[in-house]
């Protein structure tokens, strides 16, 4: 730890799920702070007693088995887990299995390290190769070294690295929060998730938004917060406290609860304090996740990631696979909207069997509808297995919303539109890429309906890595710029030149912060879609406000110069 933060000092950082906490600070387990035991430096004695042939096949089988251990316990935590939380849980345990990782360790082995020190030389390999890559495989190195850590308490017979014991609620810290760690939280022990490192839209962000426990990332300086000490987190204002008063501060965490309590009771329609309807729809991976939307007050489903679904799949569904796990996510809503977003392969969504190498920098690269370039067919078979589902449910569904992720051109939105409507489905294309912002008007004659995914779009706006703590101001959705261009594209929308109102979405995380979700309804957004756990928060908000007064909080927001100047502003006006 650095020097202690003196009494009262506030350290600022970015707010991704809004809320306020009050409570003692426990920090994450780093494996830097791990007991070594008497297996450190040197391996097992009878391991390093035998042959050298021989200590490398018993230091192999030793690190299978440990890491086949922690691949087996993240499999039970995926299996009672839901959503984001399981997808995550079970990525990282295909990554504990990676083949190439056991290759570097038994190479490490073979220039006569013990099999621990094997272990974090193979990881540091790896982790120095994905930081030259960048984007996604950066990303990694988080998942990767927390994988090892546990690895290697595993071969130590020591207890896993991360979450503390909490023996009464407090706010969880870390320099940087393993999402296997994040998954299993538990929202009646942690009130708060505070990292120093991190972007908006990180594993860690994404997870507590599901669970609804106020975050904040990239807090520079939170490591000079000593393990007891009591803080008071403000993830709306994107501030931490250092032992601020406790009557205040208890009072502050005290109307927050009302404030959550108050949604908690909402339970839809959504509608604003004028009566002006909202479409407030769920974001889903899969049919267990749009079940639990429907049986709370979704209006629909605003993305079905289908990908989400296929992570673990080393070969293409079948069709009949597709079709089934199709009808029943559009059987959740038989009569509401629901809208399918198609293969969002590449970048941090790497799917086995979508003919993908490895790029040095995906999140520009061969992702989304460009899979169709290396991989023909893929997208085809897609549409005629979601064709298929909507017959077989029928009714409001037979003619199922889809829309194609990281369409760049009017060529692009064409084709596709051409392919949905010669299956009977309804077209429409996401807005990330900024090139379909600024040239809106050009692609509206082609579909039915926008669907911005404001994480995808603020990083290509800012030019800044969506996953780079060090860059996470910059990717914070309240940018004035990015602001803007979701105004124009929504004006050009209401006034498109064929005559008809194009309906747009936004299915970014930014449409989950319950004052951002103000602002874009008064930039002229139709729907915002959001995370199941985050729409009591959403609608509780937004039942508080006119339109009128959303118009005028969009007005404020746009007029502001940095992303903290705009949130700023449309707190104050909303206090």
């Amino acid at each position: 730890m650095t020097q202690q933060s003196k009494t009262g000092a506030v350290i600022r950082g970015t707010g991704v799920v809004a809320g306020l906490a009050y409570g003692p600070a426990r920090w994450v387990v780093r494996p830097d702070e791990l007991d070594p035991g008497p297996a450190a430096g040197g391996g097992d004695s009878d391991e390093q007693d035998q042959p050298d042939e021989g200590r490398v096949e018993a230091g192999r089988e030793r690190f299978a088995a440990a890491a086949r251990t922690v691949a087996e316990r993240l499999d039970q935590r995926a299996a009672l887990a839901t959503g984001v939380s399981a997808e995550v849980l079970s990525a990282n345990a295909v990554l504990a299995r990676d083949r190439g990782w056991a290759k570097a360790v038994v190479k490490e082995l073979k220039k006569g390290a013990s099999v621990e020190a094997a272990a974090v030389a193979a990881t540091e390999t790896f982790a120095e190769m994905f930081a030259k890559i960048g984007g996604r495989q950066a990303e990694r190195i988080t998942d990767l070294r927390d994988i090892c850590a546990r690895v290697v308490a595993e071969l130590r017979g020591l207890p896993e690295p991360g979450i503390p014991e909490f023996d009464e609620p407090g706010v969880l810290m870390a320099d940087d929060l393993a999402p296997a760690d994040t998954a299993g939280l538990d929202p009646a022990l942690v009130l708060a998730i505070v990292c120093e490192h991190g972007g908006p839209t990180s594993h860690t962000a994404i997870i507590a938004r599901q669970l609804g426990i106020p975050c904040m990332v990239a807090v520079g300086g939170l490591t000079a917060v000593v393990d007891g000490t009591h803080v008071l987190v403000d993830a709306a204002a994107g501030t931490v406290t250092v032992e601020p008063e406790a009557g205040p501060a208890t009072a502050q965490a005290d109307a927050d609860r009302r404030n959550r309590a108050l949604a908690a009771d909402w339970t839809g329609p959504a509608a604003l304090a004028d009566g002006h309807p909202v479409h407030l729809l769920a974001n889903v991976q899969d049919g267990a996740g749009a079940e639990d939307a429907a049986s709370g007050p979704a209006g629909g489903i605003g993305l079905f990631r289908t990908e989400l679904a296929f992570l673990d799949r080393a070969s293409e569904p079948t069709h009949d696979e597709q079709v089934d796990l199709y009808a029943r996510v559009l059987g959740s809503f038989p009569d509401a909207r629901v809208v399918t977003r198609t293969l969002d392969a590449g970048s941090d969504k790497p799917l086995a069997f979508a003919g993908m190498t490895e790029e040095d920098n995906p999140a520009l690269g061969v992702r989304g509808i460009r899979v169709d370039l290396i991989d023909p067919g893929l997208l085809d078979r897609q549409l005629d297995a979601l064709a298929a589902a909507g017959r077989r449910v029928g009714g409001a569904q037979s003619s199922p919303w889809v829309m194609a992720p990281m369409v760049a051109t009017v060529d692009e939105a064409r084709d596709f539109a051409d392919r949905c409507r010669q299956r009977g489905l309804t077209p429409g294309i996401m807005v990330e890429v900024p090139s379909v912002a600024v040239a809106v008007d050009r692609f509206l004659p082609h579909i039915d309906f926008l669907s911005i995914g404001t994480n995808d779009l603020t990083q290509y706006v800012m030019a800044a890595d969506r996953m780079s703590s060090d860059l996470a101001a910059l990717t914070d959705p309240w940018q004035p710029a990015v602001l803007r261009l979701i105004r124009a594209v929504a004006e050009a929308a209401a006034r498109s030149s064929d005559g008809r109102t194009i309906p747009v979405g936004v299915c970014g995380e930014a449409a989950a912060d319950p004052n951002l979700a103000c602002v874009l309804l008064g930039l002229g957004v139709s729907s915002l879609s959001v995370a199941t756990a985050a729409l009591p928060f959403v609608g509780a908000a937004l039942a508080e406000v006119t339109f009128e007064q959303c118009r005028e909080l969009a007005a404020l927001a746009l007029d502001s110069d940095t992303a903290l100047e705009a949130r700023d502003a449309v707190l104050a006006a909303r206090s």
